[in-house]
């Protein structure tokens, strides 16, 4: 923990690993905890911004390395850092972010206005969330899409070996009812997804994530699209959007890719006018994680918002998940002093 007084902001940034009940799988990695920064930001009058971050773990950016860069702009950010400032001194990335969401959530206290209102939104309503099932033997990803008996939307991670026709198939006869889409991770071929392309449309899969490899992008041009394609990896913020125009549907909006709650918006904005879906998403984490991701969320067509269901301890008051939704109370984030009083 470090905790430092100077100038206009007190600046406290706290590590903290949330324990998950399971191992959760992806296409190269295992995560057994979500590790995240906390940041609190507190002004000369006691009122205090919160943010969380866990940064982009396949860009090695882990919540250290987030430090140290927020301890490199301390002198900076304690006396009176604005967000369109933060934006010039710190690339995309989890230490932007966590700062950014501070000071969206001090600026709500600061104002007496939620956060949704001071960035020009209407009132925020419930969203349907889809619960993710990591990559498994078929049976056990059938078994944990039927434990999430109040889902309605289910998305599946997928991996690189010939299994996922099985898995796919396995969990929309465990769950017939919702909406499924699938992730990759970048972890498909060309071969392997026109293989698993017939099972996908059967299955009424409705959006295949990131299918292939950063840096094969052109892998997409030409490429059957029965189904909604959507980037993830192959976005970090507004710069790369360009390069996917006529090869996906779908951008997936992260936090802790794009650098915080006033990249996202931007985000949101220009792939509205490049004609492209919105989707939001998370690196997993608590309650506080997914608060600022909720507001962008509200202008998305596919919201994955499901971090905190897979954590042992959260905050309180935390997100609600209710009858497949997510709702994120003022209280938690991004609410005006008297939200909480």
């Amino acid at each position: 923990m470090n905790i430092h007084v100077d100038g206009r902001l007190r600046l406290q940034a706290t590590r903290k690993s949330w324990a998950i009940h399971t191992p959760f799988h992806i296409t190269g990695y295992t995560f057994t905890a979500f590790d995240a920064l906390i940041v609190e930001l507190t002004d000369a009058q006691g009122l205090t911004g919160r943010g969380e971050a866990q940064g982009v773990y396949y860009h090695q950016d882990t919540p250290d390395s987030m430090l140290v860069q927020i301890e490199a702009l301390r002198a900076h950010i304690e006396a009176g850092i604005t967000r369109e400032a933060l934006q010039q001194l710190l690339p995309a990335g989890g230490a932007r972010n966590v700062l950014d969401c501070a000071l969206w959530d001090l600026e709500a206290k600061r104002a007496g206005k939620p956060v949704w209102q001071l960035a020009g939104l209407s009132a925020p309503k419930p969203l349907l969330t889809t619960y993710t099932v990591g990559a498994e033997d078929p049976e056990v990803m059938a078994e944990r899409a039927s434990a999430y008996a109040v889902a309605r939307a289910i998305k599946l991670k997928l991996t690189d070996d010939g299994r996922n026709a099985e898995r796919v198939l396995a969990v929309r006869n465990a769950r017939p009812d919702v909406w499924l889409m699938v992730d990759a991770n970048q972890g498909f071929t060309r071969e392997s997804f026109a293989k698993l392309l017939p099972t996908l449309v059967e299955a009424r899969v409705d959006v295949v994530e990131q299918p292939f490899p950063v840096g094969s992008e052109a892998w997409l041009d030409g490429l059957e699209r029965p189904i909604r394609l959507a980037a993830d990896e192959s976005v970090q913020d507004r710069s790369d959007l360009a390069k996917m125009v006529g090869r996906v549907d779908v951008i997936n909006i992260k936090l802790d890719k794009c650098g915080g709650l006033t990249e996202a918006l931007a985000i949101a904005e220009e792939a509205r006018k490049l004609g492209f879906d919105l989707m939001v998403g998370n690196m997993g984490g608590s309650s506080l994680a997914m608060a600022p991701s909720f507001v962008v969320g509200q202008l998305c067509d596919v919201v994955d918002l499901d971090g905190p269901i897979s954590l042992i301890a959260d905050y309180q008051p935390s997100v609600v998940y209710e009858n497949g939704t997510i709702w994120c109370p003022d209280t938690l984030w991004g609410g005006p002093v008297s939200a909480s009083t």
